[in-house]
């Protein structure tokens, strides 16, 4: 492996990856309820956050799940960093920090991140528990977690990609056959 493909250097060029505490509370402090599951409320006073996210500019797209090991997860594709420091500061955001944190003022978002970076995918995680968990934070959850990543040259599909189509990433290469698009 050359120096120009370690996992460092690979890992720093292909993704963009941070905890920022005060915006994965406001990300994805779903309860698995607010993930926007039709099956289920949310919580009385609690925001959309699928919505607020989708409604946010610069964001490209929005989808959650459920992982097998019990993680709720909302994926969030935005253009920029803008469309991220959109998100931090809609209204929508705001409440779920305050609902979470209440007056804590959590530093400023994505520092560090440089301004010109894009698209960025936010993959937001957490995990319910039965009682709170951490000082400072009323939730019962046992994990909570916001990484972000920038898309690297390259992948294939069929069909369609799990990436809304706004999101475009060089060297994509298509495999659905042409009378099938």
């Amino acid at each position: 492996m050359s120096a120009k493909n370690t996992p460092t250097s690979y890992v720093r060029r292909s993704t963009v990856l941070f905890a920022a505490a005060a915006f994965t509370l406001g990300l994805v402090i779903p309860y698995r309820l607010a993930l926007g599951h039709p099956q289920q409320q949310r919580p009385q006073g609690f925001p959309d956050l699928v919505g607020g996210l989708k409604a946010v500019p610069g964001c490209l797209g929005v989808e959650t799940a459920r992982t097998a090991s019990g993680k709720n997860v909302i994926f969030a594709w935005f253009e920029d960093k803008k469309a991220v420091l959109n998100w931090y500061s809609s209204d929508t955001h705001q409440h779920a920090m305050r609902m979470l944190v209440g007056d804590q003022k959590p530093d400023a978002p994505l520092q560090g991140l440089p301004d010109d970076i894009g698209p960025i995918l936010a993959i937001a995680s957490i995990t319910m528990s039965d009682k709170p968990q951490f000082e400072g934070v009323s939730m019962p959850l046992s994990q909570i977690s916001i990484e972000l990543y920038k898309p690297v040259t390259g992948g294939i599909f069929l069909g369609s990609r799990f990436a809304p189509p706004g999101l475009k990433v060089s060297g994509m290469k298509d495999y659905t056959p042409k009378q099938s698009k």
